[in-house]
């Protein structure tokens, strides 16, 4: 499974007829590959840590803030609180209509915390709130697959303690076929689809959500194909988080003439 781009028209009235011909998909990528993945921290400098990751038109900001001191609790409790808040910009749509969006940030926000909350060890920090803020620029398809791996790296980067990073990937079934990391429009053309976020170090399934009809094989099928996609998932995340740590432990070398100026 490869990276690749692909594009997705914005408003309802380009949507295309049909999003698989001669049994391949429209922006010419294999059934079980991904978009093009670009991944970033620090994004965000007043953020304990933050992402910005982009999965094909899919884009996504994560902001981690705290932990805090959690207002809510009125005894002690050795347990922290997550609390996760998805956002979409008024843009990211091509659903205008607010309680439409607003229906669509609670469930993600509701998933997130479930797929997160397997991995961050709340015991270490007790009568506290960890913030998790993402904001979706734009969804393009896989929306949910994408907000959890950038709120992953932002929770890495802003260095809570977890038991292994949680990747996550997207599966949607369209006229048979299944098909990896789906755009907006494959999934609008989709008979069936699930979103799978996945634990690979340890090999535990954190969360996942289905929809559609599935038999017992696609189903087996389609948990198994988003499995190894999250493997490729979690080495970019990892990836990134070697290259970022690298990049704030070596300071830029100045040569001699830089040094003269300064």
């Amino acid at each position: 499974m490869a990276f690749t781009n692909s594009s997705v028209p914005f408003f309802r009235h380009d949507r295309p007829a049909e999003v698989i011909a001669d049994g391949k998909r429209l922006d010419g990528r294999d059934n079980e590959e991904f978009r093009t993945l670009f991944l970033n921290c620090g994004t965000i400098s007043q953020a304990s840590g933050s992402s910005y990751v982009e999965l094909g038109s899919t884009k996504v900001m994560v902001g981690v803030y705290g932990p805090r001191q959690s207002d809510r609790w009125m005894k002690y409790s050795e347990q922290g609180s997550l609390d996760c808040d998805v956002r979409l910009a008024t843009f990211a749509t091509r659903q205008r209509g607010r309680p439409i969006q607003t229906q669509l940030e609670k469930e993600l926000s509701a998933q997130l915390e479930t797929a997160l909350s397997a991995s961050v060890l709340l015991h270490t920090f007790p009568k506290a709130v960890l913030d998790v803020q993402c904001l979706v620029l734009e969804a393009g398809g896989s929306v949910l697959a994408a907000v959890i791996a950038a709120a992953t790296l932002a929770l890495a980067d802003a260095s809570i303690e977890l038991r292994d990073l949680v990747s996550a990937a997207s599966v949607s079934r369209v006229q048979g076929i299944q098909l990896l990391d789906p755009t907006a429009e494959e999934e609008y053309r989709e008979e069936a689809g699930l979103v799978l976020s996945f634990m690979p170090c340890l090999n535990q399934i954190t969360s996942l959500t289905s929809h559609g009809v599935w038999s017992k094989d696609e189903l087996r099928d389609a948990v198994e194909l988003a499995m190894g996609a999250c493997e490729e998932i979690d080495a970019a995340l990892r990836d990134q988080l070697v290259q970022n740590a690298s990049q704030r432990r070596d300071p830029p070398v100045l040569d001699e003439d830089d040094n003269e100026n300064a």
